[in-house]
């Protein structure tokens, strides 16, 4: 089916979209644009929305704003933004009701005319689609990225050719009760995350299990060897599953042994490059290579493979060296997002940085991450909603000596910026790597890398 057959199968339908924000807003005016009966529902107010209120309306959607905006869903067709989960009772009652509930993500890999590489995962999702991006590329295949990097692609199905790729990173929020099949599907690595939106743990972990539920023996899947949940998404797969390690060898897939990256196949063992020579700096970034050289085995021949590693840059608000001023190192990790991310960014420092970290409660728990803080950061800025607990979390932990780190609470993010760049000296780092998400001061982490990068160079 194609997308124009799509709009015209749900033309007399009744419909609601949920959510007026980046994944949605090409999907709406697709709608409207083809006559549909289109009811716009969003949490913010007018006031909030502005231009976006006058110019869906000028379209001819029925806007349905404010607190009650879920309140007697009444529609056929209902599609969801990413943060509103299924199991929300609005939805269900809507659903008891007989409306369909879908998604931007879930009708766009349904309609799709080409191969899918679709990552999840808690950590590495953004770098690993990203790799696997650049890897295509490297080979000649024109390659379509987006999902949850803030890329939607549905109305662009029409420039997707047959013979293209396209590489979705999906989250938890989107995978969760979605109907889907990707050709090959990649599991970075699974630690608490969400917690504040899914019912549990095992809610979450098994949001990311719809990735591979509907794959057949004709797909494939790319599982963490390290990670003690991938023998349990092992056991729902029919997918030929190859393995990824940064610790031993595997039988099919990508592997580290004594510092060189490995692909085999057919029990053949084929070195690729050192891992020092990986530009992005972090071991987390060496498991996220082997993860994206085990997906594209057969696709990206192995010296495509080595210099895209040589070469490749990174991704923006990922380790991102924002600036040297006066001897210091000012890096923004703004996608450090969870407590095991930013763990990961402490790893990937040459020396104790001072760290700015707080924002989003996420219900996550901060042990781990205090006794990494103590362990490898010199100074602690902290703000947002979490400041306390992160305090907590160090000020706990066995590792802690006051002497030796000091744990400083600002009122706001740009106040916590500002003093850890006045506490910084020749040869410090400075790095934001947040360990939660942005919610509570931003509408998302690149909003909030981007205030980072401009307030370091406004100094």
């Amino acid at each position: 089916m194609t997308l124009q057959e799509y709009v015209d199968s749900v033309k007399p339908k009744r419909i609601a979209v949920v959510g007026i924000g980046i994944s949605n807003m090409p999907l709406i005016e697709l709608l409207l644009k083809n006559g549909c009966n289109v009811t716009a529902c969003d949490l913010r107010s007018r006031e909030q929305l502005q231009d976006k209120a006058i110019h869906l309306e000028s379209m001819g959607a029925k806007l349905k704003l404010g607190p009650d905006y879920l309140d007697d869903l009444q529609q056929e067709l209902i599609f969801r933004t990413p943060g509103l989960m299924p199991f929300d009772p609005h939805l269900e009652e809507a659903k008891r009701h007989g409306a369909h509930i879908t998604s931007e993500m879930e009708v766009f890999m349904q309609l799709c005319p080409c191969k899918i590489i679709a990552v999840t995962g808690s950590d590495g999702k953004t770098t690993t689609s990203t790799i696997l991006s650049e890897l295509l590329k490297a080979a000649g295949y024109k390659t379509h990225l987006g999902g949850n990097i803030g890329h939607p692609l549905l109305c662009e199905i029409p420039e997707i050719e047959p013979d293209d790729f396209v590489v979705l990173e999906l989250s938890s929020f989107q995978l969760h009760s979605m109907n889907c099949c990707p050709d090959i599907a990649v599991i970075t690595n699974l630690s608490p995350n969400h917690l504040d939106k899914h019912r549990d743990f095992q809610d979450y972990i098994d949001a990311k299990r719809c990735i591979l539920e509907h794959q057949t023996e004709n797909c494939r899947l790319i599982l963490n060897q390290d990670d003690a949940h991938s023998t349990y998404y092992a056991s729902f797969s029919k997918a030929n599953i190859s393995w990824f390690s940064g610790q031993s060898a595997v039988k099919d897939g990508a592997y580290q042994s004594h510092g060189i990256l490995y692909r085999i196949r057919n029990d053949v063992s084929r070195d690729i490059l050192p891992a020092s020579e990986i530009r992005i700096p972090g071991d987390h970034n060496v498991l996220n290579y082997l993860a994206a050289f085990a997906a594209v085995e057969g696709l990206v021949n192995d010296e495509k493979c080595a210099q895209v590693a040589r070469t490749f840059a990174g991704v923006e608000h990922r380790l991102e060296v924002v600036r040297v001023l006066d001897g210091v190192t000012y890096i923004n990790d703004s996608i450090g997002t969870s407590p095991t991310s930013t763990i990961a960014g402490l790893r990937a420092m040459k020396a104790r940085p001072i760290l700015i970290a707080g924002g989003y409660d996420k219900h996550i728990p901060f042990d781990d991450l205090g006794d990494a803080i103590c362990k490898m950061a010199k100074e602690l800025y902290l703000s947002g909603n979490t400041a306390d607990k992160i305090s907590e979390s160090v000020r706990h932990s066995p590792y802690f000596k006051e002497h030796q780190i000091g744990i400083h609470i600002e009122g706001d993010f740009q106040q916590a910026v500002m003093a850890a760049s006045k506490a910084a000296r020749a040869g410090d780092i400075v790095l934001l790597s947040p360990a939660c998400a942005a919610f509570d001061q931003f509408s998302n982490f690149a909003e909030r890398g981007k205030t980072f990068k401009a307030i370091v160079n406004s100094l």
